[in-house]
């Protein structure tokens, strides 16, 4: 126990005074809002089922907002508007050959328009819809959850609008 509390203060510290970042990630926040709350859409990680929010790597010719919505496609069956600028950035551990590196991960909220019924990742993941408590509490990361805090802040700010409902696609 006492060894995974000195891990744990260790990997903290590493994510936030690492100067050398070793490769970058662009992730995307689903949201819409529903009667006057945002709700954000969570997926399952493939490997340990925590809940997390689509991302992924670098794509040839795709700006990073761009990869952010095509992992969200991939990964969690949805479409929408993607903000061009991130709302945020959190440093994590990727483990590459039983080896740890640093990984940037900047996250861009995506309005979500529409919602597939089948996706690529549809076997290996869940989705689950959540307002912002419930989402802080099941994100596996609390960085990834003040990302979503942050959303819900600005997107108050401003006046929710009321977004049409989302269109659900079956294939």
């Amino acid at each position: 126990m006492a060894l995974a509390v000195v891990r744990k203060a260790t990997d903290s510290l590493l994510l936030r005074t690492s100067g050398r970042i070793v490769s970058r990630q662009f992730g995307a926040i689903p949201y819409t809002v529903v009667k006057g709350q945002v709700v954000f859409l969570l997926v399952t990680s493939r490997g340990t089922g925590r809940w997390i929010f689509p991302k992924g790597d670098p794509m040839d010719g795709l700006p990073p907002s761009q990869v952010a919505a095509q992992e969200a496609l991939e990964e969690a069956g949805i479409e929408g508007d993607v903000d061009p600028a991130p709302i945020g950035a959190y440093r994590a551990f990727k483990t590459v050959a039983f080896r740890r590196k640093v990984v940037e991960v900047e996250m861009y909220p995506l309005r979500v328009t529409q919602q597939m019924d089948e996706w690529p990742e549809k076997g290996r993941r869940h989705r689950h819809w959540a307002i912002l408590p419930e989402a802080r509490r099941l994100l596996s990361d609390a960085r990834v959850a003040d990302l979503a805090v942050r959303l819900n802040q600005r997107l108050r700010a401003g006046g929710l609008p009321a977004y049409p409902p989302i269109a659900h696609i079956t294939r």
